[in-house]
């Protein structure tokens, strides 16, 4: 499974992100797409995750209501963030993995980060 991430940037607080994930590969291995971040000095935690046919999402408790994760037909999965805040800054790693835990707790795929950055 190859994930590429793209979207990220510097955006005032309030502003609004979109980033992509393009994936390749099995697509069993990629059942479950998902987000995380990581800031300076701390873990990488959980942003967001969509199962393949889109039907179910999940989110983390800091982002629900500001983000949407989304998949299309080209194989690409969408993280739209809103309401940005300076605390959202992070680099923002796309994710895949072929369970629901998976996919929030231990992924078995990884893209490259992509850098958010929110000025207050």
């Amino acid at each position: 499974v190859q994930l590429q991430a793209s979207g990220g940037g510097l955006v005032q607080a309030g502003g609004s992100l979109r980033l992509s994930c393009a994936a390749s590969g099995p697509t069993f291995s990629r059942a479950f797409m998902g987000w995380f971040r990581q800031a300076p000095g701390q873990e990488r935690d959980f942003v967001a995750a969509i199962n393949w046919g889109g039907e179910m999402t999940y989110y983390a408790d800091s982002v629900k209501g500001r983000s949407t994760i989304t998949i299309d037909n080209s194989n690409t999965v969408w993280l739209q963030m809103n309401s940005l805040k300076p605390e959202d800054t992070a680099v923002y790693y796309c994710a895949a993995d072929s369970t629901l835990r998976g996919v929030r707790e231990r992924p078995g795929y990884w893209g490259q980060g992509t850098q958010v950055t929110v000025s207050s």
